[in-house]
């Protein structure tokens, strides 16, 4: 990918998360990107291609925030993994929030449009995948079924604290409480 478009897919990011989905358009995305006129639809013919971009770029530079968190604390135990994903949400909801606002509209216009549901099932099969490593690292016997149940509870936690933020937001405890209770403590697999 160039520069200038991964730049024009930031600021398309930008857009979404500053003004909402009804915002995004080509010549908003130029303005925001500080490009000519034209510049944006040079390299995304109509707004489904920029929006089948964007889907692709949000999930890049989310996994890259992830990984950068994941490097710092290697998530090894259930534990650890819910210090990383806390860590995960607050980065999402604060330096991360236009990022993960644009995400969360795109989420929501899928509803809507068969095409884009298609990409985001497609894009979401490759981050459960490689969230199921995580998991799988973090001592779950089961990845494939754990994964989802976590990251579908950090999503609707994401998406409360975007819509009705907490000066004082800190889900490490309720997150902990879930990843041990569907992991175990310490890896030792789900208690019967």
């Amino acid at each position: 990918m160039s520069p200038r478009r991964d730049h024009l897919l930031d600021s398309a990011i930008v857009v979404l998360g500053e003004s909402g989905m009804h915002a995004l358009t080509h010549r908003a995305v130029d303005a925001a990107a500080g490009l000519p006129a034209g510049s944006a639809s040079n390299y995304f013919r109509s707004r489904d291609a920029l929006l089948d971009a964007v889907v692709e770029r949000f999930a890049a530079r989310e996994r890259a925030n992830w990984e950068e968190i994941a490097a710092e604390l290697y998530p090894a135990t259930p534990e650890d993994l819910a210090l990383a994903l806390a860590a995960f949400a607050r980065d999402a909801t604060g330096p991360n929030r236009k990022l993960t606002t644009a995400r969360y509209l795109i989420l929501t216009e899928a509803a809507l449009r068969p095409a884009l549901r298609e990409q985001l099932a497609a894009t979401g099969a490759r981050v459960n995948a490689w969230f199921s490593h995580w998991v799988r690292a973090a001592g779950s016997a089961e990845p494939e079924r754990d994964a989802p149940l976590i990251m579908n509870h950090w999503t609707g936690l994401v998406l409360h604290q975007l819509a009705n933020p907490d000066p004082a937001f800190d889900p490490l405890a309720q997150l902990t409480s879930l990843v041990t209770a569907v992991i175990g403590p310490r890896g030792k697999g789900r208690r019967s």
